[in-house]
C-alpha cells in the first residue's frame, strides 16, 4: 500500500513540477519582454522630448547678415533648461551651471549635427540640430534631457514586474497544487481502499456505476481485479479446506492402525521402530492439516477471535521436542497484551520459529513480546550461528534453509516450515521476517493487536 501511495505522490509531484516549470518559463519570458518593450518606449520618449526641444529652440532663432542671433524677446525658458546655441564654434547661449561633461559633449556635437549623444557621467541625452542658411553651416542648437526619471521609471517597472511575477507564480503554484491534489485525491483514496480490501474484505466494491470518465473507469477496473482476486483466493481456500478435510479420515485410520499394531501386534524391534516412525509422521501430518484448516479460517475472517500473546508463546514453547539441556525464556514488555488472531493460529505461527531456534541454538532460546502501536511484536532469538544476511529471505522459500541446502518443508517437531509460518502470519494480517544479528538467529513476527 505504501508503494502505491508513493507512486501517487510521485505523479502528483511530477504534475506540479511540470506546471511550476511551465509557469516559471512563461512568467520569465513575459517579464523580460515587458521590460524590453518598456525600455524601448522610454528610450523613444526621451528621443522625442530632446528632439522637440532642439526643434523648438531652432525655430526661435533668427539669421541676419550670415550670423545667428538670439530672439529679441526675453528668455522665458526655465533656468534648468539644457539648451546650447552655437554660432560657428562659439556658444551664444548655454545652461546656467551646466556640468563640464555636458558642455564638452555639446561643443563636440556642433560639427556632427544633426546627431545625438548620451553623457554617462551626468545621465543626460543631448541632440544637436544645425543652423543652416543657403547651404552654409552657421552653427547649431543642442538640447538636452535628463535620463534619470526615465531610468527610475525603468527600474521601478522592473521591480514591480518581478514582484508581480512572483505573486502570480505563487498563486498559480498554490492553485495548481490544490487542483492536482483534488484531482488525484480520489485516485489515492481508491488505491488505499483497494489495498485495504484486498487484505481484509474482498467482498467490498467501489460500485461507481457505468464508466463515463477516468475515475469511474479506474473504479470499474479495480472492481474487476478485486473480483478476480476474491474468486482466486476463495478457490484456494476451498481447495485447502477440502483437501484437509478429505485427508483427515484416511489419516485417522492410519494412525489408529499404527496405534493398534504397537499395542497388540507382535513386532520385531525393527518393525516396532518402523511403526513408531509411521505414527510420528502421521501425527505431524495431522498437525499440518490442522494448520492448513486454521489458515483457511484465518483468510476467511482473520480477526474473528483474539488471544493472549503470552499464553500463545508459552504454549508454543512448551510443545514437546525441546532438548533437555536447552534453556528457554519468555520476556513480556507489559501485561495483558492481546493479538487479534485465534490462539491456535498464533501457536502454529510461532512453533516453526521456536523449533528452528532450538535446532540451531547452543544453550538458550528467548521469546520476547512487545506492543508496538497497532501490532504485537514477537521476537524469537537463539545463541547459535545465526542466519547469513544473504539468506534472510531464501530460508522462507519452500524446501530451503540457511546455507542454500534443501530441506523438507515439514520438519521434525511441530511439523511446520518457515514458509508456512510466513503464509499463516500474512493470512492473519501480519508478517514474519528474519533479521541479521551478531548474537545468533533472530526472527520477528508482527501480528495485529486486539
Amino acid at each position: 500500500m505504501r508503494a502505491r501511495l508513493s507512486v501517487i505522490r510521485g505523479l502528483r509531484a511530477r504534475l506540479l513540477a511540470s506546471v511550476i516549470a511551465g509557469m516559471c518559463l512563461l512568467l520569465t519570458a513575459l517579464t523580460i519582454a515587458f521590460n524590453a518593450v518598456l525600455a524601448d518606449r522610454l528610450d523613444g520618449d526621451a528621443n522625442g522630448v530632446v528632439q522637440a526641444r532642439a526643434a523648438a529652440a531652432l525655430g526661435s532663432l533668427t539669421v541676419r547678415s550670415g550670423g545667428v542671433q538670439l530672439p529679441d524677446a526675453p528668455d522665458e525658458r526655465s533656468p534648468d533648461a539644457q539648451l546650447w546655441v552655437f554660432a560657428g564654434g562659439a556658444a551664444l547661449e548655454r545652461p546656467r551651471a551646466a556640468p563640464a561633461p555636458n558642455d564638452r559633449a555639446a561643443a563636440a556635437l556642433v560639427a556632427l549635427a544633426p546627431a545625438g549623444r548620451d553623457v554617462g557621467a551626468t545621465h543626460t541625452r543631448l541632440y544637436a540640430l544645425p543652423v543652416v542658411q543657403s547651404g552654409r553651416h552657421l552653427g547649431a542648437v543642442v538640447a538636452g534631457v535628463a535620463l534619470g526619471p526615465y531610468e527610475q521609471t525603468r527600474h521601478t517597472a522592473l521591480v514591480a514586474s518581478i514582484v508581480l511575477a512572483l505573486a502570480v507564480f505563487l498563486a498559480v503554484a498554490l492553485a495548481a497544487s490544490w487542483s492536482i491534489a483534488r484531482a488525484l485525491g480520489p485516485v489515492a483514496r481508491m488505491t488505499r481502499q483497494a489495498a485495504e480490501w484486498s487484505e481484509s474484505d474482498l467482498d467490498r466494491r467501489f460500485s461507481a456505476g457505468p464508466p463515463h470518465d477516468e475515475l469511474t473507469h479506474l473504479a470499474a477496473t479495480l472492481d474487476t481485479l478485486l473480483e478476480r482476486l476474491s474468486a482466486s483466493l476463495r478457490h484456494e481456500q476451498r481447495l485447502t479446506a477440502e483437501l484437509s478435510h478429505e485427508l483427515r479420515t484416511p489419516l485417522a485410520s492410519i494412525l489408529a492402525d499404527a496405534q493398534y499394531a504397537l499395542r497388540h501386534a507382535e513386532l520385531s524391534d525393527e518393525g516396532r521402530a518402523s511403526v513408531e516412525h509411521m505414527l510420528e509422521s502421521g501425527e505431524r501430518m495431522a498437525r499440518t492439516l490442522d494448520t492448513l484448516m486454521a489458515a483457511a479460517r484465518a483468510e476467511l475472517d482473520p480477526r474473528r477471535a483474539t488471544s493472549d500473546a503470552a499464553a500463545c508463546a508459552r504454549a508454543a514453547l512448551d510443545a514437546p521436542g525441546a532438548p533437555p539441556a536447552l534453556r528457554t525464556s519468555l520476556n513480556t514488555a507489559g501485561t495483558g497484551i492481546r493479538v487479534a488472531v485465534e490462539r491456535d493460529l498464533v501457536e502454529r505461527i510461532l512453533a516453526p520459529l521456536i523449533e528452528n531456534a532450538r535446532r540451531h541454538a547452543c544453550t538458550s532460546v528467548e521469546v520476547a513480546i512487545a506492543r508496538e502501536r497497532s501490532s504485537v511484536k514477537f521476537t524469537v532469538a537463539d545463541d547459535g550461528l545465526g542466519v547469513p544476511e544473504q539468506e534472510l529471505e531464501a530460508i522462507f522459500e519452500p524446501g530451503r534453509r540457511a546455507g542454500g541446502t534443501a530441506t523438507a518443508t515439514i520438519s521434525t517437531g511441530a511439523g511446520l516450515g518457515l514458509a508456512l509460518a510466513r503464509r499463516l502470519a500474512r493470512s492473519a494480517g501480519g508478517e514474519v521476517r528474519a533479521e541479521a544479528s551478531d548474537r545468533g538467529g533472530r526472527f520477528v513476527v508482527r501480528l495485529p493487536a486486539a
